[in-house]
């Protein structure tokens, strides 16, 4: 297992600022804080309305991170300490825990303020990480390609300048009354500043990868194949099952955030069809912002999918809070409004055969798959999809006025338009087909009437 550097900022880490910001260790540096390690506290405070089974996923993170988990201290609380979140007394018992078992890292399963972290630093003696710097650390791990790098990246500098204030107790500060006006926080403004210049230059970079992403999805578009994405709880076997479906040998395993990077692989639906799959990262609950934002190029390929394959771990304990907070980054991502197919993964390890399985009305309501060797259902699932795309597509007479060029151009993007012609009237008449949740996202993004496009 690697030790875990906290919080490691890829690229920037070579830099200076990096050097002040996150290789410290004497009393004037930047927070002070204590050497990390690979042993360490798993720290479970249970809030109202938390998962049950939070502690074994926070465990989850800490190995995925490559931690040495040695020991765990459970809590619960209404509400957090505005100090150190746990309250004075846990504090001091997780101190004894700490100091007994001599461990290097606290991990916290709950999102820490900067001040919280600083007061649990100083109160335990070691290094203390909250559930967001843990994600994005196991982030900065996994990530493998350009893009993948630099929206971690982003993250990471996103939620390490929220932590720079207060940071240079050493320095002298600005203060009030004629005789006490120091020199003021410099050098935490020229960290401020150098983050700021960073986070612009990434930003500008991403700017051209994700012109380069809409570049490959409109290739993708004419050539009329529909994209199918797989979503869903990290872990949940979705590269696994690309893997099946493919025929690929993308890197799979029993670990939280395997794989990041999204591929793409064409495969043969049935006779005569075929779709482009789409492998992406997996969620969780309580994921964080900034990651949500520094990956939202990558996430639009979800967003812009004919067919979304919710994967689902059928023996999971908490499925249904899974599923929940999927469902709730869908809607955070705009992929509302892009159809759905659920796939309960992984029925070797429950009671629950393969197959298709219905509504009391007889819809199909999802299938049923292992996606492990010997893999199960993986037929009915192709054929599961083929169904869903066929019926999805529908061609309709687009009629459009000459103010509306943006919508034709947005159209020719799709690779929807089949024919195009002028009425007497000086109207652009557009032949289109195009998924169904396209039409919609048009409708709603454009504020045309209803009628205007859905004129057979």
């Amino acid at each position: 297992m690697g030790t875990i550097s906290l919080p490691t900022l890829n690229t920037v880490r070579r830099r200076a600022i990096a050097e002040r910001i996150l290789s410290s260790s004497g009393p004037a540096d930047l927070f002070a804080r204590p050497s990390g390690g690979e042993r360490a506290v798993t720290v479970h405070v249970r809030m109202p309305g938390d998962a049950l089974d939070a502690a074994e996923e926070m465990a989850a993170l800490a190995r995925s991170a490559g931690a040495d988990i040695v020991g765990r201290f459970d809590h619960r609380r209404d509400t957090p300490d505005p100090r150190t979140f746990l309250g004075r007394g846990k504090v001091a018992e997780l101190a004894e825990q700490v100091a007994d078992l001599g461990v290097a890292l606290v991990l916290i399963d709950q999102p820490l303020s900067a001040a919280q972290e600083r007061n649990l630093e100083a109160d335990l003696n070691c290094r203390v990480l909250d559930r967001t710097g843990l994600i994005l650390d196991i982030f900065a791990q996994r990530a493998q390609t350009f893009e993948g790098r630099l929206q971690v990246e982003l993250a990471q500098l996103k939620h390490v300048s929220s932590r720079l204030v207060r940071g240079w107790s050493h320095l002298e500060r600005q203060k009030g009354g004629i005789g006490l006006r120091g020199p003021g926080e410099k050098q935490l403004e020229m960290d401020r500043r150098m983050i700021s210049g960073r986070i612009k230059q990434i930003e500008r970079r991403l700017v051209k990868v994700r012109r380069n992403r809409e570049q490959g999805r409109k290739a993708r578009r004419r050539r009329q194949l529909p994209v199918v994405s797989l979503v869903g709880y990290t872990n949940a076997g979705k590269t696994t099952l690309f893997n099946a479906l493919t025929g690929s040998e993308r890197h799979a395993e029993d670990r939280l955030f395997a794989t990041l990077d999204t591929s793409w692989r064409r495969v043969d639906l049935a006779p005569g069809a075929a779709a482009v799959i789409s492998d992406t990262v997996g969620f969780i609950s309580r994921l964080p912002h900034d990651l949500v934002a520094a990956f939202r190029s990558t996430l639009e390929e979800v967003s812009e999918a004919d067919l979304l394959l919710h994967v689902i771990d059928a023996g999971a304990q908490e499925r249904e809070h899974q599923i929940e907070q999927v469902e709730t980054v869908l809607d955070e991502i705009g992929a509302q409004n892009v159809p759905v197919l659920r796939v309960y993964n992984k029925v070797d390890t429950t009671a629950l055969t393969a197959g298709p399985f219905y509504t009391d009305v007889g819809e199909l309501e999802g299938v049923r798959i292992s996606a492990q060797e010997p893999a199960a259902g993986l037929d009915d699932l192709l054929a599961a999809v083929a169904a869903r795309l066929g019926p999805q597509r529908v061609r309709r007479l687009v009629s459009l006025a000459p103010e509306q060029g943006k919508l034709r151009s947005e159209l020719f993007r799709l690779g929807s338009v089949i024919n195009e012609s002028y009425a007497d009237n000086g109207t652009l008449e557009l032949e289109v087909e195009l998924p169904s949740h396209e039409l919609e996202r048009l409708h709603a993004r454009e504020g045309l009437e209803r009628e205007v496009v859905s004129r057979p």
